[in-house]
């Protein structure tokens, strides 16, 4: 405690303005006022942080009709103000003040805190009540920012704030729970951003943010719980963007954005969102995982992909693109799903399914050829060969009319080539006359039954082999088509 004889005169001005919540502003107008020359401040503009702490914890009784608070600017804060476990009743408002050492309200229950264009070597709210705002715009902090399991009443304000903690987490805010936004826009990290299952209501907002964890997670919000996520507009990654299992209830945007990353850029694994916009402004260094993710609504550009895209158990209702659609957009979603490492039927099979959603029963089938013919690959030499067989003759079922187009070409060389050279009759006189057409399709059909394949034959020569090259095509035509059949019985 400090008596009032015992402080400055910079200190007794913010004691009698404390009970009335009036300004104490110790600027001057000049380049001096400058947070970044607080150091050098002198006793004119100092106030210790023990009278800071000796007001708030009540040493300054209230006068009725006023509301007290503590309304300092252009100050210089010596020593450690520290209110861990405090319960302070009044608000904070600090402007271009330079703090010697960090603030720790570590379990403390207070009002709004505002902390404009200044500098402190850190700020801890871990376990932190705020029954208000906390406000750090335009604020270095050379030191980190804790809300471990914090509560705020209403918003974080980071924007056009800086704050530094190089190769660690600069920001730990786990198991925060808010009932307003977090907004950083414009703020520049160095170290990462730690939001483990926090809960955000309000949104996190991170427009023109640049985060800088180069070796590490630039931003982790696994399990969180955001109602909108919005890092567009040239929000700057460098680093991990780590989104695993959590669940943004309205959209998730990535527009005009730049995610720098060795391995994995960005993590979406188990991830819930309503609607995906993934827009950057150019692709992430990394790769995407979007595993066992669910969005209602994607929102995509084709170059905006890297070359491994993990879509396994990715799942959504519809998909909107945008950019040169010369492509066709089968084409583009194809070479999409084909950025998976590996073989993976689910992809496929969800494109399809949206295909047919909106009515594009051919679109689906031609995705659902292309998934086998991506399977081929995986398959032995054996089934690789018959797989083969299959797409050319009914392209595995889901192109039957090819199976026609074989009958056709088989049945115009058969008939053209049996026009001009003609077997012989097994019983002379006795047989029907020879007709080339019927002939070939009596070969084509694996039991025939139009009595021009019995009634005539060949001695041998080019014509005979051809006879025989027919009857083997008719049986593989109807084998593969068989299997088509199957195949489409099955998959319905």
């Amino acid at each position: 405690m400090h008596s009032y004889e015992e402080l400055t005169s910079a200190e007794r001005q913010l004691w009698d303005a404390y009970h009335t919540g009036r300004l104490v502003d110790f600027r001057t107008g000049g380049a001096e006022d400058d947070p970044e020359n607080g150091e050098g401040w002198g006793a004119e503009r100092t106030v210790r942080a023990t009278v800071v702490a000796t007001l708030l914890l009540g040493a300054n009784p209230e006068q009725p009709g006023h509301v007290p608070a503590l309304r300092l600017a252009g100050a210089r804060i010596s020593g450690a103000l520290d209110l861990s476990e405090a319960d302070i009743g009044h608000g904070l408002w600090f402007e271009g003040c330079w703090f010697e050492q960090g603030l720790g309200l570590y379990g403390a229950a207070t009002r709004t805190i505002e902390i404009k264009g200044s500098r402190l070597p850190g700020l801890n709210l871990t376990m932190a009540r705020v029954a208000g705002r906390v406000v750090l715009r335009h604020t270095v902090l050379n030191g980190r920012l804790s809300l471990m399991n914090a509560r705020l009443a209403g918003e974080l304000m980071l924007s056009d704030a800086v704050v530094s903690h190089p190769g660690d987490w600069a920001l730990v805010a786990g198991g925060l729970v808010m009932e307003g936004g977090l907004f950083c826009r414009r703020t520049i990290v160095h170290g990462g951003i730690r939001l483990l299952g926090a809960q955000l209501p309000g949104g996190l907002h991170m427009e023109q943010a640049q985060l800088h964890h180069p070796d590490g997670v630039a931003l982790l919000a696994d399990h969180a719980v955001v109602s909108t996520m919005t890092l567009s507009q040239g929000f700057t990654a460098e680093g991990t963007v780590s989104l695993r299992g959590a669940q943004i209830t309205d959209q998730l945007t990535l527009d005009g954005a730049i995610v720098r990353a060795d391995g994995t850029a960005l993590d979406c694994a188990r991830m819930q969102a309503g609607v995906f916009v993934f827009t950057p402004a150019e692709p992430p260094s990394g790769q995407v995982n979007l595993e066992n993710a669910r969005a209602m609504t994607v929102h995509d550009r084709e170059d905006a992909w890297p070359d491994t895209v993990r879509l396994q158990g990715f799942t959504y209702g519809s998909l909107h693109e945008s950019g040169d659609l010369r492509t066709t957009s089968v084409e583009r979603r194809v070479a999409w799903i084909r950025r998976h490492p590996g073989y993976s039927a689910q992809p496929y099979e969800q494109l399809a399914v949206w295909y047919r959603q909106i009515g594009h029963d051919d679109d689906a089938r031609r995705v659902l050829l292309a998934k086998q013919r991506h399977r081929r690959r995986t398959l032995g030499l054996p089934t690789r060969l018959g797989g083969h067989l299959l797409d050319a003759t009914v392209g595995y079922g889901y192109r039957p009319w090819l199976a026609g187009v074989w009958l056709a070409a088989l049945v115009l060389l058969g008939t053209t080539v049996f026009a001009i050279h003609t077997p012989r009759p097994a019983q002379p006189g006795q047989v029907p006359p020879f007709n080339p057409f019927i002939y070939t399709l009596d070969l084509l059909i694996p039991i025939g039954g139009l009595g021009q394949r019995t009634s005539w034959y060949w001695t041998g020569g080019a014509t005979a082999w051809l006879s025989y090259a027919l009857i083997a095509a008719g049986w593989i035509l109807t084998t593969a088509v068989l299997a088509g059949i199957t195949r489409t019985l099955n998959r319905n």
